[in-house]
């Protein structure tokens, strides 16, 4: 039987706290669309995203009217398509990033993810040219996301491929110059990465996943911060009784949501993915969060530990709301998308040491980072594989999402829009780790990866 109550609550959440469904994702499998002949490829890859994802907007819209939960975005990820493009050059790989972008524009998606590789031990001919292609693939879409992921606990790291990827982001910057370097926010670095992400730009469609499969990513950072403020001054054991019991109700919205979806659209529902997704609206904050629990400000001595409590009471809460819990499922804390973040960063509270060290105890990694135009590639490397280790080493997903923004130094700013904001250009150390970053081959994987 329904309470008054919990309506009410839940309507509170949605007009008061920011309360939304950050995105539906659908997940379609292209192994079916491989053909050597590079024209047959992309037809059959754009009619089968449009096919089967022909509905998820309408589904999308007509969720949000009848329960009045809004839903800010409505995605596809795709197989990597590395695993699928065959003989593809870069050049053919360009081309199916602009049909990966017909397709997303034809369904009037926000973004697709997928346009990825897994070298987390090595590269095939077809990784190489499908990462010889991203920057240039970046520069001439909107919509398409990469990723690449480069370490697992299991394998060790890649640092070649991490080499590469500093490479990658620089080009990717230079190309994307005229809008502030934009095209670096739509491609991520990660280790152990999940399949079954619904979140961009790190989205793709695992080889373990069905046909298709619908994904749901919830937010509520808002929420969360009300009910803290609402609790006063309680301890920290009763603090994360009140986490949970708010994240148990925000990720049963999500359910709901996710089982509908998947139903009108006659698609498997796969997981809901429990992460607290900013935005640069003002009280939408995981910065906020910290702040609500105690911290003068998110930065100071205490932020990490107080992360990590706030991470592990939504995993809890969570995942007794929902019997599928996957994708990254935590906290984010990516600069640009969150104003208490950004806010931090500019009183000179938040370094990137600092995130670098949140980062350990939470969801994704070094998310958004805005950094100056002429830093080195081997500085960015030096970044990702500092942030990839400790994903190797704590068997967890990190990642990198940094914009070497073009033409801009410590101070600046860039502003994307929407949900990936702004951002201020944030220090780095002055030393380079270049000749670390030569030596190339694999860091091996950790003792503890030796479980069999």
């Amino acid at each position: 039987m329904l309470d008054t109550r919990d309506i009410l609550e839940t309507i509170q959440m949605i007009h008061q706290e920011n309360l939304d469904i950050r995105t539906i994702t659908m997940g379609i499998s292209l192994f079916d669309c491989v053909s050597e002949d590079e024209k047959r490829l992309c037809q059959k890859v754009y009619d089968k995203i449009t096919r089967r994802a022909e509905r998820l907007v309408s589904v999308g819209e007509e969720i949000e009217k009848q329960y009045g939960i809004p839903i800010v975005n409505k995605r596809v990820s795709v197989t990597p398509v590395s695993l699928i493009g065959g003989t593809l050059t870069s050049d053919g790989y360009v081309h199916l990033a602009q049909t990966l972008e017909r397709a997303a524009e034809q369904l009037g998606i926000n973004f697709i993810g997928g346009f990825s590789a897994l070298v987390h031990k090595g590269m095939t001919e077809s990784d190489r040219n499908l990462l010889g292609a991203i920057p240039q693939a970046l520069a001439q879409t909107r919509l398409v996301c990469s990723s690449v992921n480069v370490a697992t606990t299991k394998a060790g790291i890649n640092m070649d491929a991490i080499a590469q990827m500093g490479s990658i982001i620089k080009q990717t910057a230079y190309l994307t110059r005229d809008e502030q370097s934009i095209g670096c926010a739509k491609l991520v670095v990660f280790a152990n990465v999940p399949e079954d992400n619904p979140f961009m730009a790190g989205a793709f469609h695992g080889v373990g996943e069905p046909e298709a499969v619908i994904n749901v990513g919830v937010s509520g950072p808002g929420v969360v911060s009300s009910a803290i403020r609402r609790a006063g001054d309680c301890d920290l054991s009763a603090l994360a009784e009140v986490i949970k019991k708010t994240a148990f109700k925000i990720t049963r919205v999500g359910q709901l949501v996710a089982s509908e979806a998947a139903r009108r659209l006659d698609t498997p529902f796969g997981i809901v993915d429990l992460s607290l997704a900013p935005t640069p609206a003002i009280g939408d904050s995981v910065a906020q969060i910290l702040e609500d629990m105690g911290l003068e400000s998110t930065g100071a001595h205490g932020t990490t530990a107080a992360l990590a409590m706030l991470n592990d009471a939504v995993k809890k809460g969570g995942v007794m709301a929902s019997s599928h819990v996957g994708g990254l499922s935590g906290a984010f804390i990516p600069v640009s998308e969150d104003a208490g973040m950004i806010a931090a960063v500019n009183r000179g509270a938040l370094s990137i040491e600092k995130l670098e060290a949140m980062t350990a105890v939470c969801s994704v990694g070094l998310d958004m980072i805005a950094v100056p135009g002429d830093t080195p590639e081997e500085v960015l490397c030096g970044i990702i594989a500092d942030e990839i280790s400790i994903g190797v080493a704590n068997t967890k997903t990190t990642a990198v999402r940094v914009i070497p923004a073009y033409g801009m130094k410590e101070g600046d700013r860039v502003s994307f829009g929407g949900l990936l904001g702004e951002a201020p250009i944030m220090a780095l150390r002055p030393y380079s780790p270049a000749a670390f970053i030569r030596r190339g081959g694999r860091i091996p994987a950790p003792i503890h990866s030796l479980k069999n």
